[in-house]
C-alpha cells in the first residue's frame, strides 16, 4: 500500500493554465494510473489469502530417478506397502518405528517395503504363522541403489537424507494424481492443508490408515477408517472430495510407475 501511494505523490499534477484537451489527457491518465494501482493491490491481496494452499499446491518439478520402479516392481512394491500399513494397524506399532506421525508411518512403511523380505525379516515383523506367510506377496526384485530409496528423501531445501516432513513428501517425492479418489492406487497417499498444518493419509483401497497422535497412554495413534466414513466426515475439512479445498488431492511416490 505505501507503494501505491508514493506513486499517487510522484504523479505530475494537472496544469489548470493548460488547453482543456491538455487537462482531459491527464486526468484520463491519472484515472487509469489510480485503476491499475487499485488492480495490482487487489491481486496482492488474492495472492495472500491463497498462500496456504499455494504452499501445498507448488509441486517441484524433477527430472526422473534413474532408480525408479518398474510398473512390475511397483506393482509388487504396493502390494507389500500395503501389507506393512496393514500389519502396524492391526498388531499395533513395532518398536522399530520410532518418528510415529502421519509422514513418520510412510517412511517407515517405504523403508520397510525396500528391504529384503527374509525369515529374519518376517520375525522380526511377526509374518511367521501360517496365516501370515502363506498370503505374502511376490518378493521386490531390486537393485543395490533401488534399496536405498528410503533413505535419498528430497528435503525442501533440495538436500537428501533419511527424514522428509509430510509437505516435503508431497511438494519433492510425489506426483499429483488427481482430486477424485477414485483413481488412488493402494500406497498412494491423500494430502490434506489445513493452513498451518499439513497431513498425510494412506489409501490401501479398503480403507484409508493414518497416524494422527495420540489422545491416551494406551493409545497408539494409528486410526484406519473406511473410505465411505471419511467421504462423509462429520468435519469437513476432512473429506477427501473435490470441493474441500483443505483437501489437496491424490499424490503418487515419485519412483513409482505408473
Amino acid at each position: 500500500m505505501r507503494a501505491s501511494r508514493d506513486a499517487h505523490r510522484r504523479a505530475p499534477a494537472v496544469d489548470h493554465d493548460a488547453p482543456a484537451a491538455r487537462q482531459s489527457l491527464a486526468a484520463g491518465q491519472a484515472a487509469v494510473s489510480r485503476r491499475a494501482c487499485l488492480s495490482r493491490v487487489i491481486t496482492l491481496f488474492t495472492l495472500a489469502a491463497a498462500a496456504p494452499y499455494a504452499r501445498a499446491l507448488s509441486i517441484a518439478t524433477t527430472s526422473p530417478d534413474p532408480d525408479a520402479l518398474n510398473p512390475q516392481q511397483s506393482a509388487a512394491f504396493r502390494a507389500w506397502f500395503a501389507r506393512i500399513v496393514d500389519q502396524q494397524m492391526r498388531r499395533g506399532p513395532t518398536p522399530r518405528w520410532t518418528q510415529r506421525d502421519c509422514a513418520g508411518l510412510v517412511r517407515f512403511a517405504v523403508g520397510e517395503t525396500l528391504r529384503p523380505h527374509d525369515s529374519k525379516w518376517l520375525r522380526a515383523n511377526g509374518m511367521t504363522g501360517l496365516a501370515d506367510t502363506s498370503s505374502l506377496p511376490p518378493e521386490l526384485q531390486l537393485s543395490a541403489a533401488q534399496r536405498t530409496l528410503a533413505n535419498r528423501w528430497t528435503q525442501l531445501d533440495g538436500s537428501t537424507g533419511a527424514y522428509a516432513s509430510a509437505i516435503a513428501l508431497i511438494q519433492r517425492n510425489s506426483r499429483f494424481v488427481s482430486k477424485d479418489v477414485n483413481q488412488a492406487l493402494p500406497g498412494d497417499l491423500l494430502f490434506f492443508d489445513q493452513g498451518d498444518d499439513q497431513h498425510l493419509m494412506i489409501w490401501l483401497e479398503r480403507y484409508i490408515a493414518y497416524h494422527t497422535g495420540t489422545v491416551t497412554p494406551t493409545d497408539t495413534g494409528l486410526r484406519a477408517v473406511a473410505v465411505s466414513d471419511l467421504m462423509q466426515w462429520k468435519d469437513s475439512r476432512w473429506q477427501p472430495l473435490d470441493g474441500n479445498p483443505n483437501f489437496v488431492g491424490v499424490f503418487r511416490l515419485d519412483f513409482l510407475t505408473p
